[in-house]
């Protein structure tokens, strides 16, 4: 069975944790932070799971992870 290639840009983007689950980060982020609320901001850098429905197609993504 030959090797899978690893996408690199989903390899930047997402994660695996102790138990499998695929971790990913939030967006809105990066510009146009003036008119979101402090508390917005603060909870957009805390990390999320990938739903359960997109978790199949990420994992095949980053096999090695």
């Amino acid at each position: 069975m030959p090797k899978i290639k690893t996408n690199s840009g989903a390899a930047k983007r997402f994660k695996k944790t102790g138990s499998g689950k695929i971790k990913r980060g939030h967006g809105f982020t990066s510009h146009i932070l003036t008119c979101k609320s402090r508390k917005r901001k603060r909870n957009l850098r805390q990390g999320a799971l990938v739903s359960a429905a997109d978790a199949k197609n990420i994992a095949k993504l980053i096999p090695y992870m």
